[in-house]
């Protein structure tokens, strides 16, 4: 299949924009503005919802299934690290520097060209709608979950993050536990009062030690960190509350009321979720993209990290390209090879698809 050099290219310009542009989740604005921009110059409607930005096929025919490529435009905050300006568009030889190049622009832009190459083509056996989504790096409200609403009906999503172009078939879900254990305070020097800290210790070595007796298939084992304690006010005060937080990353075989059921059944402090809608995502193994990748040679795995995958009720794979040890870091990149590559095996794989979808 021949891939224009032309949409590749047109790929790294916008991406380049996108850098230049800052995005912080909440702040997307001005790159929903470009991402506009990018359709306009290439004739293609497109619909915006709050800073998602979405478009779907020109022959798009409500008889057939729909197949969603989502990835988002907002970013985290630059870190103190950085020794390049995270907000210019760097280029070093092969190398692309800037905030958002790998996660998630590189995947974005990818999938955008794919969108382009396709628009166009009467004989798809399946519909695409692009979305460009925002707030996807605090789990926002305001993002892919408030435009999925807005979208027709999805049958299936590819989301791109950077995965070195390896298809995640599964994701682990997050649920984020806020712990609360009371005691009562005295004076340290006296035997008085009642540790907090020390009542809190035996459901911290639970969380640490505890295996869920059903373990996934793709997803392995669920794993729990304690990630913050709060407690005390002074040296010589024997604290009466402790606050600690354990981050959950709950896998296919619990869903997550049961797993927070098994928690509490557990230990003696209080526990609230923040949230109990990151679930864990996938693909069931009979699908027709597993057999379709399998036999174009696409690597397999199962994710720990999350995505936007979280809140989609569809069955979902995750894929782009770049590499995820790369998200956050400082002087973030993706190699400019990567989103070309990136281009030719999405295309590949909906391609093949077409013949089999």
């Amino acid at each position: 299949m021949n891939i224009e050099d032309t949409i590749k290219e047109g790929a790294i310009d916008l991406l380049k924009k996108l850098i230049a542009t800052p995005s912080l989740s909440r702040e997307e604005e001005n790159t929903a503005q470009a991402i506009e921009e990018f359709f306009r110059e290439r004739d293609i409607p497109f619909s915006r919802y709050l800073n998602n930005v979405w478009a779907r096929n020109k022959f798009f025919d409500k008889e057939k299934p729909t197949i969603l490529l989502n990835s988002h435009h907002d970013t985290v905050k630059p870190n103190a690290s950085y020794t390049k300006d995270p907000f210019s568009p760097i280029i070093e030889g092969d190398v692309l520097y800037g905030l958002g190049s790998n996660d998630a622009g590189g995947p974005l832009v990818s999938l955008m060209a794919t969108f382009e190459q396709f628009y166009y083509r009467s004989d798809l056996s399946f519909n695409l709608v692009l979305a460009a989504s925002a707030e996807e790096e605090i789990s926002g409200k305001n993002g892919i979950e408030a435009l999925l609403p807005k979208l027709p009906k999805i049958d299936f999503g590819i989301v791109g993050e950077p995965t070195s172009m390896d298809l995640a078939i599964a994701e682990k879900g997050l649920m984020v536990l806020d712990c609360y254990t009371k005691g009562k305070p005295g004076h340290a020097a006296r035997e008085e009062g009642e540790n907090a800290i020390y009542k809190a210790l035996k459901d911290m070595e639970w969380f640490k030690n505890y295996e869920f007796s059903e373990v996934s298939s793709t997803l392995g084992k669920i794993k729990m960190s304690l990630t913050i304690i709060n407690s005390g006010s002074q040296h010589n005060v024997v604290p009466d509350s402790c606050k600690f937080t354990v981050d959950v990353r709950v896998t296919d075989a619990y869903s997550l009321q049961d797993c927070l059921d098994i928690i509490k059944e557990n230990v003696d402090c209080e526990v609230i979720p923040r949230s109990l809608r990151l679930n864990s995502s996938g693909i069931s193994p009979d699908h027709a993209l597993l057999k379709v990748a399998g036999d174009l040679g696409f690597k397999t795995y199962g994710s720990p990290t999350l995505s936007d995958q979280a809140l989609m009720a569809f069955e979902t794979v995750k894929l782009g390209p770049g590499e995820s040890s790369r998200s956050h870091s400082a002087d973030e990149f993706i190699k400019l090879s990567e989103i070309k590559k990136g281009i030719e095996r999405y295309c590949e794989l909906l391609e093949n698809l077409n013949n089999r979808f």
